[in-house]
């Protein structure tokens, strides 16, 4: 376990030495923050006060606020734990794995370090997102979590991230070029937004293309984290109102529907377990055959 935690160590230690680096992992969550602060923002604000046209100004901002930002954090746990293991390509493309088989380090130390310094990165970065998007939603005198729904999109943040480590880990064995790397991330990046439903609203999509969306683990992972966050601003927005708040979390992703199969907490859970399982199985399997 020491030599793991030192390899995490020096990955983590390498990882934001490049400051660049760092930024680039969270350049997809930056994007949608701007998107939403100069153009989108003000149209979602528009469409919410037509359907609740007696609440404030100050409670519908705080709604779509809540929401964004819990698209930010779902984007950057997925991000960012894919550009911590572009290492694991530099130290294959520079032959060091050659350096380490000669030390003694073993494959499963390698693999460990590399797991475990994705995962704490992504929960690092992620964090931070959530602690900043809540003191500015209390520094506009919008409606904040409860502390026992920031533990709980704590939880999810721990498990989407663990999840997308594993994830991040398979893709990158078939990446052999810092080059590839940087092409796979930019793509992933602009992608994955859309598939989270974090771009616009899940509700304004055809049903056709909903139901894929819904289907795959990127939306139910940011229906995770919506819910905690918006649970304060929507009962505000809403007044309380138990139909209009099924309404309002129905259009924007907070419950997610298959066709007619809602797709519940415990069951976005299970599927976000299952792909931790599978791909931190595969992905150990096929670093373990590229270290030679």
């Amino acid at each position: 376990m020491r030599i793991i935690t030192l390899l995490m160590g020096r990955n983590l230690s390498l990882f934001f030495r490049d400051r660049m680096g760092v930024f680039l992992s969270l350049l997809s969550a930056v994007i949608l923050f701007a998107l939403y602060a100069l153009f989108l923002g003000n149209l979602q604000v528009e469409n919410v006060q037509e359907k609740f046209p007696n609440a404030t100004v100050e409670d519908v901002k705080g709604f779509v606020n809540s929401w964004v930002f819990a698209g930010i954090i779902m984007i950057t746990t997925l991000t960012t734990s894919l550009s911590a293991l572009n290492l694991f390509v530099e130290d294959r493309a520079s032959g060091r794995f050659k350096d380490f088989m000669v030390s003694p380090v073993r494959r499963g130390h390698l693999v460990g370090g590399y797991l475990l310094s994705s995962f704490v990165i992504a929960v690092s970065m992620s964090s931070v997102i959530l602690i900043a998007g809540q003191a500015y939603m209390a520094w506009t005198g919008q409606a904040v979590t409860s502390w026992g729904g920031l533990v709980q999109t704590f939880a999810y943040i721990c498990l989407l991230s663990a999840s997308f480590s594993a994830l991040s880990s398979f893709i990158v064995t078939f990446i052999r070029s810092s080059s590839a790397f940087s092409s796979l991330g930019t793509i992933v990046g602009t992608v994955i937004g859309f598939l989270a439903g974090a771009y616009i609203p899940l509700g304004t999509l055809p049903e056709g293309v909903r139901n894929v969306i819904n289907a795959l683990p990127f939306s139910q992972a940011a229906m995770l984290v919506r819910g905690p966050l918006t649970e304060a601003t929507s009962n505000r927005l809403a007044g309380g109102q138990e139909e209009a708040i099924t309404a309002l979390d129905k259009f924007y992703g907070v419950h997610i529907f298959v066709s007619d199969l809602a797709v519940t907490v415990p069951m976005a859970v299970a599927v976000m377990a299952g792909v931790l399982a599978l791909f931190a199985a595969l992905g150990m399997l096929r670093i373990r055959t590229h270290i030679r």
